[in-house]
């Protein structure tokens, strides 16, 4: 094992069955096995109910830090968190240094049923809530701490020394060490790789530059103002993102001289509406906003859109900043000044060509997203490598689990990558006349069926479904090769992302279809593959052959 990761921590919620896991890692690899409730009940004579029911949570959660601190001290060790241990910034630090830290993730129903069998008295599940509702609660509350876990294990179909002998086989694995030990970490207490210069996009209309780097929110104020910008800078969101990062960027703006205000839109697809963007406009109102007035869009492709959509037409254009937080949005979405609006009919179909100032991808936010985003984001890179980059697509499929674990060198050049190529493309079509339509690649499909499923299906899945049936579709057509088809489903599952869907309506979906903006004089400019890095746009797709693979990737 490498000396890197000295401890092994346990996380997720009760039931996934850490206390008897870390005994049997420990068995395994010669180390003691710590389990936190255990230390605490032993140390306090009161079981964990009793100190919940006379104290409260909060004085539990400090004997919690106080353990786990202990355990932080220690070298060869398993420990078994309690539940909500994540939760706590200074535990968080704690687990961090030089450690791995897994995640035993399972169903509410998995761990529901596991509770009532052993009849484990938990504080947390007490009361009138039915177990599976009041889990699905706590899931939904501490998914985004458990998914910075180096290592997540699904322990759904697995008895614990299944699970053990499975995590004991990762750790053992230089590859999987090296990605530990800092996953937990803050973005701000990382070592940060060294920012080189900005990737310059030269759309017709406005050339701009595209900072990719770790950490930049905390500077973000110098380059907006670098950039010609020095009034208001108004910071649009959502509510997932501005708790997080917020604060960090009008610190940056106020200390840049910039009169600065945020306002946050419920997170979600479902809320890219005109409706939303008239609840920005009123505020913008509200505030007075200028011409000069820039709008600072701080979030992933939703609020890149909106935000984008609101600067384009609130007084017919104000200066607009992307501040990218997703992967996603890094890679694709906040280059190349598409911006627009869901209609109830389809995805992105009201909107415009209106191209930012400049663009911020601070690398280092990616580390607060749920390990699901970052796939879903993946998928956007690799349609970049599929269309026009095989030695990306070589990279991507060498170091997923390198990029999954936002590992700082690493992502920060796969971003700049994809940005690089982005930016490419949008120099020579700007507005999606000519080659830039190849970004589409997975879309026709992608988009109907994200549409369809009222949003519940990401961006990211919807695509590599997408991409799956436009690959069979140009397989079928004797254009794609057999061989790129087969690679292109491995590197989608190595990454997570599904490959087909169940429980949707071929025909709305093919009704979806007719609504893309590529279709013309009604027939669908499909873009396929003719191998790694030759795409191309087909019209001929025959009607029967799209409705036979499109019952096939929703089956």
């Amino acid at each position: 094992m490498s000396a890197m990761a000295k401890r092994i921590y346990l996380v997720g919620l009760s039931g996934s069955g850490k206390s008897t896991v870390a005994r049997l890692v420990a068995e395994s690899l010669g180390w003691q096995a710590i389990d936190t409730d255990a230390q605490i009940e032993g140390a306090e004579g009161r079981s964990i109910a009793e100190i919940f029911a006379s104290d409260g949570e909060e004085a539990f959660r400090a004997l919690e830090r106080k353990e786990l601190a202990g355990a932080a001290a220690l070298d060869n060790v398993v420990v078994a968190t309690g539940g909500g241990a994540v939760i706590d910034a200074d535990t968080r630090r704690a687990m961090a240094q030089n450690s791995c830290v897994v995640w035993l993730q399972a169903r509410p129903e998995t761990l529901a049923a596991r509770l009532r069998d052993t009849g484990d008295e938990r504080p947390l599940l007490n009361g009138d809530n039915d177990p599976v509702e009041r889990l699905e609660q706590l899931m939904s509350e501490r998914y985004d701490y458990y998914a910075l876990a180096d290592i997540t294990i699904d322990v759904d179909g697995l008895d614990a020394r299944q699970a053990a002998e499975r995590i004991a086989a990762l750790v053992r694995e230089a590859s999987a060490t090296t990605r530990c030990a800092e996953r937990l970490l803050l973005p701000e207490e990382h070592a940060q790789p060294p920012n080189d210069a900005p990737v310059m996009v030269e759309a017709l209309s406005r050339r701009y530059a595209a900072h990719v780097g770790w950490g930049l929110l905390d500077g973000i104020g110098e380059l907006i103002r670098d950039s010609g910008l020095s009034d208001a800078a108004f910071v649009v969101s959502d509510s997932d993102v501005l708790p997080r990062h917020g604060e960090r960027v009008l610190r940056s703006l106020q200390a840049a001289g910039f009169t600065t205000d945020a306002f946050a839109i419920p997170a979600g697809e479902q809320h890219k509406r005109l409706e939303t963007a008239a609840t920005v406009y009123d505020w913008l109102v509200e505030k007075r906003a200028e011409r000069g007035t820039a709008i600072v869009a701080l979030g992933g492709g939703v609020i890149g859109d909106l935000a984008g959509f609101v600067a384009a037409t609130y007084l017919r254009g104000l200066p607009l900043v992307q501040a990218p937080t997703s992967l996603l949005s890094m890679v694709d979405a906040s280059i190349g000044g598409k911006v627009a609006v869901d209609h109830k009919d389809g995805k992105n179909l009201i909107g415009a060509f209106y191209q930012p100032r400049l663009v911020v991808a601070d690398v280092s936010t990616l580390k607060t997203l749920p390990r699901r985003l970052l796939a879903e984001g993946s998928a956007e890179a690799i349609k970049h490598a599929l269309i026009l980059d095989p030695a990306l697509l070589d990279d991507l499929e060498a170091h997923a689990g390198e990029l999954l674990a936002v590992e700082p060198a690493l992502t920060v050049d796969i971003v700049r990558r994809n940005v690089a190529i982005k930016a490419a493309i949008v120099a020579e079509d700007e507005r999606d006349s000519g080659r830039r339509a190849i970004l589409n690649y997975g879309h026709t499909v992608g988009h109907a069926i994200e549409a369809v499923s009222g949003y519940k299906i990401g961006h990211g899945a919807a695509d590599a479904i997408g991409m799956m049936a436009a690959a069979e579709i140009g397989r079928r057509m004797e254009l794609t090769p057999p061989q790129l088809v087969e690679r292109q489903r491995a590197v989608f599952e190595r990454y997570g992302l599904p490959t087909s869907t169940a429980g949707l309506s071929v025909d709305d979906v093919l009704a979806a279809i007719t609504l893309d903006k590529k279709v013309a004089d009604g027939a669908v400019n499909w873009v396929l593959l003719e191998d790694f890095g030759q795409a191309v746009q087909r019209a001929d797709v025959p009607a029967d052959l799209v409705r036979d693979v499109v019952t096939e990737v929703l089956s």
